[in-house]
């Protein structure tokens, strides 16, 4: 199926490919950049091509196009990898994590690794007014280039760019939402299961006045979730909520968000 709506939009786009001295550009050194080697080196170019650049060069077609069916694909690709990858995240926090994957502002620091704004083709204006490190230019022409490759190349090797270039720190962005709040996690993933609130109850306190500890527990409809000390109670019921976050198989060991993977 996806090989027929890749060969439909493949039809589409070659009506009007792009004019451009391939010479003038390196565009070896950006599949370098990219680690994908073009075939067709014409849905690069169509990529890599502004709006503002028919002013200087015989260009047909822009990238609009591409960054259309680009973002598209991303969508799909990071919505099944989610989808698969973590079998027991409820659907907020899958769209959650999606939508911080495909974020404009993600989409352009990507784009900035890889250097995608040296190869922009731009028009005159649009380039002296620093159209090449514009965020909404590089997140366009990132999207443009994910339509290239899987146009190029197909599913296959689009699927493996994307999970090489956005996909490898999701845990990462995921657990940046939260800054360690265990609390407010712990909080919005039992609401959206269970339509209730974690309880905490105090286990035990010791020590002299100046140096107290207090055990926590956090306790969901009667059952314990999990268990944490510290020197106030605060802290201790952060560290009750981390515990019951690894006993969900949200929280690894080493406090990166797991989300349950198998």
């Amino acid at each position: 199926m996806f090989a027929r709506f890749r060969d439909f939009f493949k039809t589409l786009f070659l009506c009007q490919k792009v004019r451009v001295k391939r010479e003038s550009i390196p565009w070896d050194s950006l599949c370098r950049e990219v680690r994908y080697k073009f075939s067709q080196i014409e849905w690069l170019e169509q990529a890599m091509s502004h709006r503002s650049s028919t002013e200087h060069i015989h260009i047909k077609q822009n990238n609009e196009r591409l960054e259309f069916l680009g973002d598209a694909v991303l969508g799909w690709v990071v919505t099944d990898y989610l989808f698969r990858k973590f079998p027991n995240c409820n659907e907020g926090d899958l769209t959650r994590a999606k939508s911080m994957v495909v974020s404009r502002e993600n989409l352009a620091k990507r784009a900035k690794q890889i250097k995608l704004g040296r190869y922009l083709i731009l028009g005159t204006g649009e380039d002296k007014s620093g159209g090449r490190v514009r965020r909404s230019i590089l997140a366009n022409a990132y999207e443009a280039l994910i339509g290239a490759i899987y146009l190029d190349g197909g599913a296959e090797e689009v699927q493996r760019i994307i999970q090489e270039q956005l996909l490898h720190d999701v845990e990462k962005l995921f657990e940046k939402k939260y800054h360690h709040n265990y609390k407010s996690w712990l909080l919005e993933h039992v609401q959206a299961l269970h339509k209730c609130s974690p309880k905490y109850r105090i286990l035990n306190e010791s020590g002299p006045d100046h140096r107290k500890e207090f055990t926590v527990e956090v306790i969901l409809e009667g059952h314990s979730l999990g268990k944490g000390r510290g020197n106030s109670k605060k802290k201790a019921e952060q560290a009750a909520a981390e515990d019951a976050l690894k006993g969900m198989g949200l929280l690894s060991e080493n406090s990166q968000i797991n989300m349950r993977r198998k």
